[in-house]
């Protein structure tokens, strides 16, 4: 099928719509003779393959292999697709990526493959004030962010991107990218955490005091849950900040969900997290007594 600016634009519009991730490539540069020119642009889908023309089989080879690091990095990537006899190294003498083609046309094309990645999804369980904070500061970074409560409490949510009555987590797209914090305040613990830790989320974390955590995990291990799951629960929720408040607890908790996010990828961090880390230390210096912190040459 061949495929136009407008097509492609229409496309990466679609595939945003239905939730999927992509890559989106673009040839920046071309040398001597090619079939692609400068500002032609393509969609990768997740499972390869290329919707949109950006030249022959040597350069769709290339984009193809790039495209699935940039997806598992998060990051993007420059590429240049060079004739054979040309590419000694794998990186040019200017730190891009080399590709061999095999193209008899001689011709050089430069790449830009970035990814289109989903926001981290942040659920969280109950409507306690620390829940209520922790939708308004996941939403400002830009999460998408779902409240799962009791149908008499979702109303409290006004930062949601969606809203789910109970605890049956299962229609929600719970998968290893969600990061879930059940913070329930005696309103059915148990039924919310055992749906948390039975989930494949990445992350799961209880608000509330290391005692009452261990008597949910004693309880919980009677409903055939395995160590394993047990094991994923962060409690008490949070990084060691000394918050205090609901405001500072969830500053605490979406601290960690940082913190764990960038341990288990190369994507660039951004404007809002370096401001929310600064926000963060402000907080623990605060706490410890401190009336200066040199946070801007990090955070800036």
């Amino acid at each position: 099928m061949k495929y136009d600016a407008e097509q492609v634009m229409r496309r990466i519009a679609e595939l945003r719509d239905q939730g999927d991730e992509f890559c989106v490539a673009t040839v920046v540069r071309t040398e001597h003779a090619t079939s692609a020119k400068a500002g032609a642009k393509a969609v990768i889908t997740r499972g390869g393959e290329i919707e949109g023309f950006l030249g022959g089989s040597c350069v769709q080879g290339a984009v193809k292999q790039a495209a699935g690091a940039v997806l598992a990095e998060g990051a993007p990537r420059l590429i240049r697709v060079k004739p054979k006899d040309q590419v000694v190294e794998q990186l040019d003498i200017d730190g891009v990526e080399l590709h061999k083609s095999s193209c008899p046309s001689g011709g050089t094309v430069e790449l830009f493959v970035e990814p289109m990645l989903l926001a981290p999804h942040l659920l969280i369980c109950g409507a306690s004030p620390v829940a209520v904070a922790l939708a308004a500061l996941g939403s400002a970074m830009g999460y998408r962010v779902t409240a799962a409560a009791l149908e008499e409490e979702l109303p409290r949510f006004t930062d949601a991107d969606r809203k789910h009555a109970g605890f049956d987590l299962s229609t929600l797209g719970v998968d290893e990218n969600a990061y879930i914090v059940v913070s329930t305040q005696g309103k059915r613990d148990r039924e919310a955490l055992a749906a948390a830790l039975g989930s494949t989320a990445r992350y799961v974390a209880f608000v509330g005091s290391r005692r009452k955590s261990e008597t949910l995990l004693a309880h919980l291990r009677e409903q055939a849950l395995t160590a394993d799951q047990l094991a994923k629960l962060s409690a008490p929720a949070g990084l060691d900040i000394n918050a205090i408040g609901p405001e500072e607890i969830a500053l605490s908790i979406l601290a960690e969900i940082v913190s764990i996010r960038r341990q288990t990828t190369k994507a660039p961090v951004t404007a809002k997290e370096k401001l929310f880390s600064a926000a963060a230390k402000l907080v623990q210096a605060a706490d410890n007594g401190s009336t200066a912190i040199d946070i801007y040459p990090k955070c800036c």
